[in-house]
């Protein structure tokens, strides 16, 4: 059995794109390390010293059985059971904002009678389940009597222009240490969608200072709210119209490492690993 076991899905059991390169980098510092897919029964999770969840993207198709296998894994897991439990609902936003972090306006609504009122308030909104991943379910509405899509309740915010022109940055703390960040922007066309399986594109970037201060405070603001070490974190950040940098995500559960682009993060990703063994 390996030292650690990287959980994925069923859809990508070599893991997230370029994910070899963790393997490998694990490899350099001795520590051996295989992808394994959260729902297969042959897994032996509580065999491995460590287990991070880092592609298990059908995880919002069924959520409950997701909780449930991490809580069964439990304090293997890296990030643990409690804090995945609140990073997969997305009203954890709410929350971050009742911290008194620059966060993207978010309200939940639970019903499609609720999204329609604030669409109506708002003009023009960003409606999206608060379960879901990669960009799934996530429409633009103006008209109040079009209906949401997926299945709520539902976080309603303003639509940013600045996601079609400065585009969004990811910012990577791994193992409490800004690693790297990314800039993400949309395909065009009008398109506010940056996830690359809707056309958006990934360009490395040199960390900004403004970005990774925020980041930082975003990730130890959450730490104190969950009494809990987040292991990893990437901070997805935004430009609000009064030129306010806002947190629009901290994904904290699985988020991609983008390895194609940022190799690098391999590195910091196996030294944290490595740190929570205890390994030189």
């Amino acid at each position: 059995m390996p030292d650690v076991l990287l959980a994925t899905c069923s859809g990508c059991r070599d893991g997230e794109p370029e994910g070899h390169l963790l393997v490998e980098e694990l490899d350099g510092l001795g520590i051996s390390a295989a992808w394994a897919p959260w729902d297969d029964p042959a897994v032996d999770w509580d065999a491995a010293a460590l287990v991070g969840v880092r592609s298990t993207w059908d995880y919002q198709l069924r959520r409950a059985e997701f909780l449930a296998w991490a809580d069964a894994v439990g304090a293997h897991l890296l990030n643990g059971p409690r804090v995945l439990a609140w990073n997969t609902e997305k009203s954890y936003l709410v929350d971050l904002i009742g911290l008194g972090l620059p966060v993207v306006p978010t309200q939940v609504a639970r019903t499609a009678g609720e999204v329609a009122h604030r669409v109506r308030a708002l003009g023009q909104a960003v409606v999206k389940p608060t379960v879901g991943a990669s960009g799934r379910g996530v429409v633009v509405l103006d008209d109040p009597s079009q209906p949401p899509a997926g299945i709520g309740p539902w976080v309603v915010q303003p639509v940013l222009d600045s996601i079609r022109t400065e585009g969004e940055a990811s910012v990577f703390v791994l193992g409490g240490r800004v690693a790297s960040q990314v800039r993400k922007v949309p395909a065009g066309g009008g398109s506010i969608l940056v996830h690359e399986r809707y056309g958006g594109r990934s360009y490395a970037v040199p960390v900004s200072a403004e970005h990774a201060q925020l980041a930082t405070r975003t990730v130890h603001a959450a730490e104190q709210l969950l009494d809990a070490r987040l292991d990893y974190a990437r901070v997805d950040l935004m430009r609000l119209a009064d030129g306010t940098l806002a947190v629009g995500e901290l994904e904290v559960t699985e988020p991609g490492l983008y390895l194609d682009v940022l190799p690098a993060n391999a590195q910091a990703f196996a030294a944290m690993v490595a740190a929570r063994l205890d390994r030189p």
